[in-house]
């Protein structure tokens, strides 16, 4: 079995260079798995816009008007970090799509993995942290309403605290969402998820897998999924630009092949997204987005 993998071209676009948001992370990414030949013509999926009835689930209509026709104001922008364009506005109505479709194939295949998504720090009213729209919370709350998962653990091992997707799904019970992050990082004023646990700044890899593992197996305990969405975010890495863990590379991997493991000997479908990750050399970048596709393939193929 080849691993179903969900990618658009409008991910990546033309974008300041010096901005700190590496646009291009998610092409590079592609033509990673592409080279490596996890990525072929037969088991690439290419989502398109997202239904308007399927964003409204988790974030106010006014909020996606206004950001639609550039109309939110300087205090809004700055809040969610990214240059406002036609083409921002194409891609983020395209991505939650992407981690929609994702989840949809994973339970039909066990597993599926995204190109893009993890922007957990989206609000349902407000954009923050680089994050337009909740790709998490619209496709968890989506597959809820469709009946095609009753129960949902969205497993965030993004070095920043997922806040958006706390507050956005803090009071639907079929959504368990589970945050593992640096403690002393972004945002300042962390939200209230179902389960949290702050790391210390500068953890590395032993104590930090063995955290992951054990917050894994309490989170599908007490949640009892029957899918899980996997933020596989790497800026835990020691040399990230916004991370302030010190995970080797190596380190990383352990923890793809770990969490996949883990996730298959319960007969769970798992989705992934690549979550964040911050480097002005994008293709050393999606080397390391590249980690969990590997992982997913050793372990699902």
């Amino acid at each position: 079995m080849t691993i179903p993998l969900v990618y658009s071209p409008f991910y990546s676009y033309s974008f300041p260079a010096k901005h700190r948001f590496p646009m291009s992370k998610f092409h590079h990414l592609y033509q990673e798995l592409t080279a490596s030949g996890l990525l072929t013509e037969h088991n690439v999926f290419r989502p398109g816009l997202v239904k308007a009835e399927v964003l409204h689930a988790a974030h106010d209509g006014d909020y996606i008007k206004r950001f639609q026709l550039n109309k939110l104001n300087k205090k809004e922008l700055r809040k969610m970090g990214l240059p406002w364009s036609e083409a921002l506005v194409k891609r983020s109505m395209i991505s939650p799509n992407g981690t929609l479709m994702t989840g949809a194939i994973a339970l039909n295949h066990g597993i599926a993995c995204h190109l893009a998504g993890g922007t957990h720090h989206a609000h349902y009213d407000h954009g923050r942290g680089y994050c337009v729209f909740n790709d998490l919370a619209v496709a968890a709350k989506s597959l809820i309403a469709q009946n095609k998962a009753k129960q949902i653990l969205i497993f965030d091992c993004d070095v920043h605290q997922g806040d958006g997707t706390a507050t956005i799904l803090a009071d639907d019970p079929n959504i368990f969402t589970c945050s593992i992050h640096c403690e002393k990082n972004f945002p300042h004023h962390k939200a209230t998820s179902d389960l949290d646990v702050g790391l210390p700044k500068g953890l590395s890899d032993e104590a930090y897998i063995e955290v992951v593992h054990h917050t894994l197996l309490k989170a599908i305990k007490l949640s009892k999924p029957d899918l899980i969405f996997y933020d596989a975010g790497v800026d835990i890495y020691a040399h990230d630009g916004l991370g302030y863990l010190n995970i080797s590379l190596n380190g990383i991997l352990q923890r793809e092949l770990m969490v996949l493991k883990t996730i298959k000997s319960h007969h769970i479908p798992v989705a992934t997204v690549i979550g964040g990750g911050y480097d002005s050399d994008q293709v050393a970048l999606a080397q390391r987005h590249a980690l969990v596709f590997q992982a997913a393939d050793q372990i699902f193929t």
